[in-house]
């Protein structure tokens, strides 16, 4: 049981990124960049099935470190940020431009909590509420991103 608790804890930190004394979500945004890259190659239908996988797996993982480590929505679960992250980037090109912006938008969006996404956080609970934040300022932060590509494309 030492072994496994052990492993959720690794996994729902982001590798122990969420351990570091300082900037956990900005670090697990980071590692979020891996799996955007990685789902990047995939066809969009395929994509979103493997991002689909992902959320349920990351609640799973949320709800039993919340357990484990005996707090609600503890800072050092970093799950969620990857998970929120990679969707920021999904079906966008994955190129040094979009990646800033889309970093930016999902950090800002994240550290903000602007409606629904606070709502989100204060309703929900156990992994759904741990993940279900950063999932829909995901979707939010790639709207605007979108956005923000299609204006600049505009305007040069």
């Amino acid at each position: 049981m030492i072994f496994k608790d052990r492993a959720v804890v690794f996994l729902a930190t982001g590798f122990y990124a969420g351990k570091l004394p300082f900037a956990p979500g900005t670090f697990g945004s980071v590692i979020g960049l891996v799996l955007a890259f990685l789902l990047a190659g995939l066809t969009l239908p395929l994509a979103l099935l493997c991002m689909l996988a992902i959320v349920f797996f990351a609640v799973w993982i949320a709800q039993r470190a919340e357990k484990i480590l005996k707090q609600k929505d503890p800072g050092c679960i970093v799950i969620d940020e990857i998970v929120g992250m990679a969707i920021t980037l999904m079906d966008l090109p994955f190129n040094l431009k979009t990646v800033l912006l889309g970093f930016a938008l999902f950090r800002i969006l994240d550290i903000l909590k602007p409606p629904p996404i606070r709502t989100a956080e204060k309703r929900l609970t156990g992994g759904i509420g741990v993940v279900a934040d950063d999932v829909i300022a995901g979707i939010l932060a790639n709207i605007l991103l979108r956005i923000t590509l299609m204006v600049m494309m505009q305007f040069g």
